[in-house]
């Protein structure tokens, strides 16, 4: 029985630790060969090593500019072929009241979790219609379904995810691309590990306790394998239920 994500390419950002760092585990395990785009080059590097040569590669990634982009794309097809799957996980938040937040601390938040997914799209788009279909996940939130004080900024580019998986997903249906958005909620990861809020909100959800990357991997690997070959421009929540309350 063959892998699922065998003979995939897959180019996974924020790729260094947390989910994304979950995302290229769990990819690798099931076949496929992954690029890990992130800034964060000794992480990034060290899981590659991990993984091995012949399964990964790290790349300096600055999502929000579009000459990385292309370069991490050239250098992908160089590697290991056309690319095939591309997840859009970089992400960052930024914690304050709204009279507080700074149009230069919004304007960060949306060019790394908003412009990056534009552009990241954009740049795959002619190698996955050269290998005839592909699969984008754009990592959104529960942030992208629901509203939360003290994040407006990456509530605002969560939403804007959404919007923009499902209008890409029209366009690139011709060209046999399916885009989808998975919705987190709570994860144990780095960006969550100091957040009381975080902490105490997940206690009233019908599963009361965070998810866990490899959980937010699984229905990512889904996603890129051909077994979801009939779902494109849906969001999709790994949320523990939080959302049905």
């Amino acid at each position: 029985m063959s892998a699922r994500a065998d003979g995939k390419v897959v180019v996974v950002t924020g790729g260094a630790r947390g989910m994304g760092a979950a995302f290229a585990r769990r990819l690798v395990a099931e076949g496929a060969k992954v690029v890990i785009g992130d800034i964060l080059v000794k992480e990034g590097e060290a899981l590659a090593e991990e993984l091995g040569a012949d399964n990964a590669l790290f790349m300096e990634l600055d999502v929000t500019g579009e000459a990385s982009w292309n370069a991490a794309v050239a250098r992908t097809e160089e590697t290991f072929g056309r690319v095939t799957g591309l997840v859009n996980n970089a992400g960052l938040v930024h914690r304050c009241p709204i009279e507080e937040l700074t149009e230069a601390d919004y304007r960060r938040v949306i060019d790394v979790n908003e412009i990056g997914v534009f552009l990241g799209m954009k740049a795959v788009l002619p190698s996955m219609r050269a290998a005839g279909g592909g699969s984008i996940v754009n990592i959104s939130s529960l942030g992208g379904i629901i509203g939360f004080p003290y994040i407006l900024s990456y509530t605002a580019s969560k939403w804007a995810v959404r919007g923009m998986s499902k209008a890409a997903a029209q366009e690139f249906a011709p060209y046999k691309i399916r885009v989808n958005s998975v919705h987190p909620g709570i994860v144990a990861t780095e960006m969550t590990a100091n957040s009381e809020r975080s902490h105490e909100s997940v206690k009233h959800q019908p599963i009361p306790r965070e998810a866990r990357p490899e959980e937010v991997a699984n229905m990512v690997l889904y996603l890129l394998s051909d077994e979801a070959s009939y779902s494109t421009g849906s969001e999709f929540l790994v949320d523990g239920g939080y959302a049905s309350q």
